[in-house]
C-alpha cells in the first residue's frame, strides 16, 4: 500500500488552487484526477474581484488577464411575451472582473505545480478508514490503495469523499444549462459588459473573452428531468438555437455560428444553504473543497471563485498548525483535525451567505407565481441590499 501525506482528489479548479496553494506555503501534496488529461468541461467564468485576489495569492493572475478583457459593467433585460419589462445597468463588482477561458485557468494552475504532483487517470471508487490509524484509505480503479494523512476531496458533485463524510447528495434544479463559444475572426464590437436576457422560460448571457472570442450560455428553465435532445452536440446546438428563436438576430446569430466542439450542456445542481450551514465538512482527518463542499447555481457567478478562495484558506491553515516542516512536524493527528476545523469555521460564514443569495436569486429566475417573486425580492433586499456586496471579500494572505 503507498503511504502519502496529503492526497487530493479531483484535478479541477479546487484541487489544482488548493494543490498549488500548499506548494506555496512548502507543503507537497498530490492530485488524483479520474480524467486521461486535465478536465477543460464547462467553458468560462466571471471571475470577480474576489477571485482575483485568490489568484493574486496564488500567482497566476497576471498571467490569466493577459488573454482577457476587463468586464465594465453588468445589463439586466428582462422580457415578457416579446416586450422590454425592465431594464438595469450597474457595475458587475465592486472592483476588477473578467471573463476567464476554464482551460487557462486548469492549464496555468496545473502548470505551476510541481513535476509529478498531477497524476492522471487515477480514478478512486471507495474510501474507508484504517482501524489502526484512523487516516483514510483510498482504493482506485485499478485496484490500488493509498493510505493518506489527510485526504481532500474536490472531487465535484457526484464527490465520492462526500458520501465519505456522509453529506447529504446535492439537488437537481428544474434547469439545464448550455455554454458555448463563438468566435469572430474580424472582432465582435460588443461592449465589454455582461448582459444577461430573460425571456419567457429562457436566461441566455454573453461574456466577451476577448475582443474576438465570446462566452455564452442558455439555461432552460423547467426542463425535463430526462430528455433524448441530448444526445450529441449537433442536438444540443439545435435544441439552444430553438429556445433563442425569439432573440434578436445578433444574439440567434452568436449561438449559430458557436464552435459545436466547445458546447457543454449540464443540469443544475446545488447543495442548499441550510445544508451548507448545518454539515459537518471533517471526519477524521478528511474534507472537501470546491463543488463537493458548496455547488452552488451559477446565479451570482461565484462558483469558480468561491473554490479558489476555499484553496487558499485550506492551505493557510494547515501551514499555521504544521509549520514550514509540513507532515513531518505532525505528533498526532489532532494538529491535522484543528487544522480542518479552523478551515471550516472559517469558510462555513462566506459559503451560507453565498448560498443562500444564489439560491434566492434562482429562485426568482424560476418563479411563475408573482406571490412567490415577491417574497423572494423582499428576501434579497433585507439580506442582500448591496447585490454585488460578495465581490467585496478577502480571503486574506497565504
Amino acid at each position: 500500500m503507498e503511504e502519502l501525506d496529503i492526497v487530493i482528489v479531483g484535478g479541477g479548479i479546487a484541487g489544482l488552487a488548493t494543490s498549488l496553494a500548499l506548494h506555496r506555503k512548502g507543503i507537497k501534496s498530490t492530485v488524483l484526477e479520474r480524467s486521461e488529461s486535465v478536465r477543460s468541461e464547462g467553458a468560462a467564468f466571471g471571475i470577480q474581484t474576489n477571485g482575483w485576489l485568490a489568484l493574486q495569492q496564488l500567482g497566476v493572475a497576471d498571467k490569466l488577464r493577459l488573454n482577457s478583457l476587463p468586464i465594465h459593467q453588468i445589463r439586466d433585460v428582462m422580457i415578457e411575451k416579446g416586450i422590454k419589462r425592465r431594464e438595469s445597468v450597474g457595475p458587475a463588482s465592486h472592483g476588477e472582473v473578467r471573463g476567464v477561458l476554464r482551460n487557462d485557468m486548469v492549464r496555468a494552475l496545473a502548470h505551476a505545480l510541481p513535476i509529478g504532483t498531477l497524476r492522471l487517470g487515477s480514478q478512486i471508487v471507495s474510501v474507508k478508514r484504517d482501524e489502526a490509524t484512523s487516516f483514510p484509505i483510498l482504493q482506485l480503479r485499478n485496484r490500488q490503495d493509498i493510505k493518506a494523512k489527510v485526504l481532500i476531496g474536490c472531487d465535484g458533485s457526484n464527490s465520492i469523499v462526500s458520501k465519505f463524510l456522509e453529506l447529504n447528495p446535492t439537488k437537481a434544479l428544474g434547469s439545464r444549462a448550455v455554454r458555448g463559444f463563438t468566435n469572430y475572426p474580424n472582432g465582435h464590437g460588443f461592449q465589454q459588459e455582461f448582459i444577461r436576457i430573460k425571456m419567457d422560460n429562457v436566461v441566455s448571457g454573453r461574456l466577451p473573452i476577448t475582443h474576438n472570442l465570446v462566452f455564452w450560455f442558455v439555461v432552460m428553465l423547467k426542463c425535463p428531468q430526462v430528455s433524448t435532445n441530448f444526445k450529441n452536440q449537433e442536438d444540443v446546438a439545435r435544441l439552444t438555437l430553438a429556445s433563442v428563436c425569439e432573440f434578436s438576430e445578433e444574439w440567434k446569430e452568436m449561438v449559430k455560428k458557436c464552435d459545436i466542439d466547445s458546447i457543454y450542456t449540464s443540469r443544475l445542481r446545488y447543495r442548499s444553504p441550510w445544508e451548507v450551514m448545518s454539515s459537518k465538512f471533517r471526519r477524521g482527518t478528511v474534507t472537501v473543497a470546491g463543488d463537493s463542499m458548496h455547488l452552488m447555481g451559477p446565479f451570482i457567478g461565484q462558483g469558480c471563485s468561491a473554490a479558489l478562495e476555499d484553496g487558499v484558506v485550506l492551505a493557510r491553515c494547515l501551514w499555521s498548525k504544521l509549520g514550514q516542516d509540513g507532515m513531518n512536524n505532525v505528533s498526532s493527528r489532532k494538529q491535522i483535525q484543528e487544522a480542518i476545523d479552523e478551515y471550516v469555521r472559517e469558510r462555513r460564514g462566506r459559503l451560507v451567505g453565498l448560498s443562500t443569495q444564489t439560491y434566492l436569486t434562482g429562485r426568482l429566475i424560476e418563479a411563475s407565481s408573482p406571490a412567490t417573486k415577491l417574497l423572494v425580492i423582499v428576501l434579497l433586499m433585507i439580506l442582500f441590499r448591496d447585490h454585488i456586496g460578495h465581490t467585496r471579500y478577502d480571503c486574506g494572505p497565504l
